[in-house]
């Protein structure tokens, strides 16, 4: 109760410090936001009486940063999932409530080590496990990690050696060193921050990758199905009969992609229609990628991509066949909506966990990429691209082209799809490769190797994007050691700090 009395105030002030966050992501972008609001809780820790205190500071911090930036969430919840208002705002403070955990445990590891002249990096390491394990328990929901606040910021060059983790590894050093500065005058911290930040419009150099010189012709095709029509049998042959006639006068592309679930039938119903575009998409030498929905003989269903048409640039009839071995399926699927926790206890709790197809079958963590016309395009499906390890597992050196196709009208007219849009900005970034991103309403988009945006279709309209794709080739530092390096030094970091204060304590007993 007294933790509570002596930290209400500066709990309720990290809180909206937390919320205030939210405008340095997509669509508003104003990227130095959370610089100010980490050292703000940097300060906080260091002042804290306790870990428990600590921790309570960096939980607070969380739920402001969480309550706000994932709000899209309840829209799907709430809209097109069919629950009652309190039920939805029931599971919407849950969520944001074991997000929260995260900056706890990073604020109470980090007052543990408050006493060392080393506390910047002790900070940033602790963060970094904390998000490390926000990333991975549960399946992950790496969401809203401070350094994609740098998609389009300044320290963006960062990301092909670093990637968006070692990103946010420079602004938590950042808020430490600052925060040592104002309370203990200790200046060293601030000198390595003042030369990161000056070494940063030069790396340009270091990024690994260059341009082949070559373009590829690319069509993307958002049919703007609503939401509550795209499941709806007396739909499926007129959302079919839309896709093909949007893309019927761009088949003379290379390359074509379709969103997520684009075609509202199950692959082994839909076959007369895939064969049909199959053939012709091999007739004006393209190869047609669309995201479908496979369910298997033996019960296994599964969430994945296709391709149509040529696999390769040599003359064909058409490659496609149900058993092709060119398919993605989704290995990260997304909690409640494409698999249920503890299902076999749940749904005897409620109806709403024993829903059918609620819980697809994982694909594998590594995958072959999806051969399309002669190009490797390497295929994250949804939520996926939010989760660089398994990109990086992914990329090779022939990889032509990242893939991204997603269904955003579940989250209407929010923040979410301009979020899920800038994270994926950070992979192409990460690996120097282009990176194609269809959708079903929006935003639909292609992405240069440097995070430039080549071009987009606005929301909420149908429509196909056709533009040239400029190719690249190398490999950046980032694809080649993912966040081993980093994740290592924290846990190093902190074992041998940990290993200090235990020596430290039992020699002052003796």
């Amino acid at each position: 109760m007294s933790l509570l009395r002596t930290s209400f105030l500066p709990a309720l002030l990290l809180a909206g410090l937390g919320a205030f966050n939210t405008l340095a992501y997509a669509p508003y972008s104003w990227h130095a936001i959370p610089l100010f609001t980490l050292t703000a809780l940097a300060l906080m820790l260091l002042r804290s009486q306790s870990w428990k205190q600590a921790a309570f500071y960096g939980f607070s911090y969380g739920v402001g940063w969480f309550a706000v930036g994932i709000s899209w969430v309840h829209v799907s919840i709430a809209t097109f999932g069919g629950m009652p208002l309190v039920a939805s705002l029931g599971i919407m403070a849950v969520l944001v409530l074991y997000l929260s955990l995260y900056p706890a445990l990073a604020g109470a590891l980090a007052w543990r080590f408050r006493q060392s002249k080393a506390w910047p990096l002790l900070l940033t390491a602790c963060w970094l496990i904390a998000e490390n394990l926000r990333s991975w328990v549960f399946t992950g929901f790496p969401w809203l990690s401070v350094g994609y606040s740098q998609t389009s910021g300044f320290l963006a060059p960062w990301a092909p050696l670093i990637g968006e983790v070692g990103i946010s590894f420079v602004m938590l050093l950042f808020a430490g060193s600052f925060a040592v500065l104002a309370l203990r005058r200790q200046f060293g911290f601030v000198a390595l921050t003042a030369l990161l930040f000056a070494l940063t419009p030069f790396l340009g150099t270091l990024k690994g990758w260059q341009s082949s010189g070559q373009s590829v012709s690319v069509a993307l095709v958002q049919g703007n199905i609503a939401q509550n029509l795209r499941w709806d049998p007396a739909e499926e042959a007129n959302t079919m009969k839309k896709y093909m006639e949007l893309s019927r006068e761009y088949l003379n592309h290379q390359l074509m992609i379709w969103p997520e679930a684009a075609i509202p039938q199950l692959e082994p119903l839909a076959l007369a229609y895939l064969i049909n575009l199959d053939m012709l998409a091999a007739e004006r030498e393209t190869a047609v990628v669309t995201g479908i929905l496979d369910y298997k003989t033996n019960g296994d269903a599964y969430n994945g991509m296709i391709v149509l048409g040529r696999y390769h640039n040599a003359k064909t009839q058409g490659d496609y066949s149900y058993g092709t071995q060119n398919r993605y399926q989704k290995h990260h699927l997304l909690p409640i909506g494409e698999f249920v926790p503890f299902q076999s206890v749940l749904k005897h709790i409620a109806p709403f966990f024993n829903l059918p197809m609620s819980s697809f079958s994982r694909g594998d963590w590594q995958q072959a990429n999806l051969q399309a016309n002669g190009y490797q395009l390497l295929a994250a499906l949804c939520f996926e691209i939010a989760f660089p390890r398994q990109m990086v597992a992914n990329f090779n050196d022939d990889t032509d082209f990242l893939l991204t196709v997603s269904n955003d009208a579940w989250f209407g007219q929010s923040i979410g799809p301009h979020q899920h849009l800038e994270i994926a900005k950070m992979r192409a970034l990460e690996l120097g490769r282009p990176l194609l991103r269809a959708t079903n309403n929006g935003i639909t988009a292609v992405i240069a190797a440097d995070g430039a945006e080549l071009g987009r279709l606005p929301q909420f309209e149908d429509g196909v994007l056709s533009l040239k794709v400029p190719q690249t080739s190398g490999r950046t530092p980032y694809s080649l050691w993912g966040d081993w390096p980093l994740n290592l030094f924290s846990l190093v970091l902190l074992a041998g700090f940990w290993l200090r204060q235990r020596l430290s304590a039992a020699k002052n007993q003796v």
